[in-house]
C-alpha cells in the first residue's frame, strides 16, 4: 500500500484517486521504461551550444534520446532533467524551437 500525503487537500500531484490522500507506491507505478523507444526520429535542432547534442526528441515522453540507426534508443520516461545546468538548455530548447 502507498504513503499517506500529509499536504493539504486538493493540491497536485500523484494520488491513487481523486480526492484520496493514498499516494501511488511503486508497485502500482507505471513502468519507468518509455514506450517510445525504437520510434524514428531525426536529431532535434540544436543550440549554438550545441544541445541536445546529436539526440532525438522522444514524442511519448519528450525526454532528448540517443539515437541508433535513426531510432531512439530504450529509455526511461524523463522525469525530470539530471542537472540545473541540463534543464536551462532543455528551457531554452523548447523555447527556440517550440513543441
Amino acid at each position: 500500500m502507498g504513503e499517506i500525503c500529509t499536504r493539504e487537500k486538493g493540491h497536485r500531484g500523484l494520488h491513487h484517486r481523486r480526492g484520496g490522500s493514498l499516494l501511488w507506491n511503486d508497485l502500482q507505478a507505471d513502468p519507468p521504461e518509455c514506450s517510445g523507444a525504437g520510434t524514428p526520429a531525426p536529431p532535434a535542432a540544436t543550440l549554438d551550444d550545441g544541445f541536445p547534442d546529436g539526440r532525438g526528441l522522444c514524442p511519448v515522453c519528450w525526454a532528448f534520446v540517443s539515437l541508433e540507426s535513426g531510432v531512439l534508443t530504450p529509455h526511461d520516461s524523463w522525469r525530470g532533467d539530471p542537472t540545473r545546468a541540463e534543464a536551462d538548455q532543455r528551457r531554452e530548447w523548447f523555447n527556440t524551437f517550440g513543441w
